[in-house]
């Protein structure tokens, strides 16, 4: 099988799973989807040096993308017109993801892609540090700060807390 065909079959089979990463750490779709497609791109031109599974090295790339572009004073095209109305969703629970992505939003970049990895694709701390490129401890550091701040976010507070 070719170089090529083995990336097609990556790209068709883990595809799903890099693009809700992708979409964890930006928030957005279109961004999401522009991630993705930025870190593919830069795998495809290593993928003849991969060994193993590469499903870890695309994420490494994603991440390391992810925190680049927020590095750079601009950050994306601006919208010029009014973004239209959301749609009316029913339910709490549309709130409280919402409020959650609203206190995630605030931490730093580099604490919401250690909680992005560790605990919603349940990668473990020596993975995580792995892909981030830092030492287990700052990714324990990290995820403690971070846990810390939604503690206490304004967003997340409910009233039982405050008894």
């Amino acid at each position: 099988m070719t170089a090529g065909a083995d990336f097609d079959e990556f790209v068709a089979a883990r595809s799903s799973r890099l693009l809700r990463t992708a979409y964890l750490l930006t928030h957005d779709h279109a961004l999401a989807e522009d991630l993705l497609q930025t870190a593919l791109t830069k795998a495809w031109f290593a993928w003849s040096r991969i060994q193993g599974d590469p499903e870890p090295y695309v994420r490494t790339i994603l991440v390391n993308t992810f925190s680049s572009w927020w590095r750079r004073k601009w950050n994306g095209e601006h919208a010029h017109a009014e973004p239209p109305e959301p749609e009316p969703v029913d339910g709490p629970r549309s709130d409280e993801r919402q409020d959650l992505w609203s206190a995630m939003a605030r931490l730093p970049r580099r604490q919401r892609a250690v909680v992005v990895l560790r605990y919603v694709e349940d990668l473990s701390e020596a993975e995580t540090a792995q892909m981030l490129g830092v030492s287990v401890g700052t990714v324990k550091s990290q995820a403690s700060k971070a846990l810390a701040k939604l503690r206490i976010d304004p967003a997340l507070v409910t009233e039982e807390d405050h008894r």
